[in-house]
């Protein structure tokens, strides 16, 4: 028996052009699958690179989503996996100084993404399929100034658990990852370097999750393995949601003694 195997199983993964959807995409068309990326950039010459399809969309457009799913499914037959990955992060602002468009617009693109991918996934997809989406540890909690996203990410964990419930009849599972900063062109966007100096400190494992690291857990629960994990919100974090590392407690002690 092939343990993990995803031979013959249609994928769409969204996001797919960089950073994890990228890593996501290679590692299901390794394990057999036929793989779709979207993107709101033009993959198509990176899609023919990895052995995927390309299909151009906006995932808060929700015609351009059902348009991914119906032509995926139109070529490849019924979706077995969807990850709805696509996500996008804002310079740190305070509560104090919120702006109300920079809110919609992470909600727009991170949460409403991600429900209509899964509406159009299941719409297209078979009994028995898997849909994932990328959430946050974000979703525990984060940084001040992290308010734009921490609401999206923390809305992607209730989605999915309501899903889960609803698709359940028909045996589709839905789950949801949380990883930490994971080393892709996000953890580098400008007006964000407060997470890039501290993730090191913070997490017990002293460094940034690596994309194909986080892919490793979508192939586990896009398997047929995992047939009885959903609704679940799994944290892929280097032991952040654990406590507080030896490194950044001893921080902390030197700051309080310089102040004493």
């Amino acid at each position: 028996m092939n343990m993990f195997s995803l031979e013959g199983k249609v994928a769409v993964v969204t996001g797919g052009g960089q950073g994890l959807g990228l890593a996501t995409a290679k590692r299901f068309v390794e394990a057999g699958a036929i793989v779709t990326i979207a993107d709101l950039r033009n993959c198509a010459e990176l899609a023919q690179e990895i052995g995927c399809d390309f299909i151009q969309a906006d995932v808060s457009n929700e015609t351009d989503v059902e348009n991914l799913m119906k032509k995926t499914a139109e070529k490849h037959g019924p979706l077995d996996i969807v990850v709805n990955n696509a996500g996008i992060i804002s310079p740190e602002q305070m509560i104090d100084n919120a702006v109300v468009a920079d809110y919609q617009r992470l909600f727009n693109v991170n949460t409403i993404g991600a429900l209509l991918g899964i509406k159009y996934g299941a719409k297209y997809m078979r009994d028995g399929g898997s849909i994932m989406c990328t959430a946050s540890n974000s979703a525990n909690g984060d940084f001040a100034g992290y308010g734009p996203y921490i609401v999206s990410k923390i809305a992607i964990v209730g989605l999915v658990k309501a899903a889960a419930i609803e698709y359940a009849s028909r045996n589709i599972r839905v789950n949801c990852i949380c990883p930490n900063t994971i080393d892709t062109p996000m953890a580098y966007v400008e007006g964000c370097e407060t997470e890039l100096e501290v993730v090191g400190i913070i997490t017990p494992l002293g460094r940034m999750c690596e994309p194909e690291e986080a892919a490793a857990l979508y192939h586990f629960l896009a398997s047929d393995d995992c047939g009885y994990i959903t609704g679940e919100d799994i944290y892929i974090d280097g032991g952040v949601k654990a406590g507080h590392p030896i490194k950044a407690m001893d921080c902390i002690l030197k700051a309080l003694e310089a102040k004493a």
